[in-house]
């Protein structure tokens, strides 16, 4: 795995990435940052990547069935306080990350791929 930059990720950010994402995904499923008209427990955290110091966290989700995707992570980017301020009381970090939520697009591509592969097997 590799940042944007090509570089690979550092097993430090890998680690802080899969803690941090383990957290979000319990606060969601408790519902614990009380978004306002969100239910948080049906958010799925897919993957967490780190900046290099540890200083962003690019938080990849996608609401369950992939509806509203688009309402939801436009929520979750207006409170991300809320949900920081959470997480603060979660993880231990010498700095908490600022938490930028992104839509997970992988299932769709993976989708895509797979039918591309079905048409050309026929």
């Amino acid at each position: 795995m590799a940042d944007r930059l090509g570089k690979p990720m550092s097993q430090r950010q890998l680690r802080v990435g899969e803690m941090v994402k383990q957290a979000l995904s319990m606060i969601f499923i408790k519902n614990e940052a009380k978004v306002p008209n969100l239910e948080t427990n049906n958010i799925t955290v897919t993957e967490v990547r780190m900046s290099q110091d540890l200083k962003i966290a690019k938080a990849y989700v996608l609401p369950l069935g992939g509806k509203n995707a688009e309402e939801t992570i436009n929520t979750l980017k207006e409170y991300s306080f809320l949900i920081r301020k959470i997480l603060s009381q979660k993880v231990v970090m010498k700095f908490l990350p600022k938490i930028l939520f992104r839509k997970d697009e992988s299932f769709e591509y993976a989708e895509k791929i797979e039918n591309l592969i079905k048409q050309s097997n026929k």
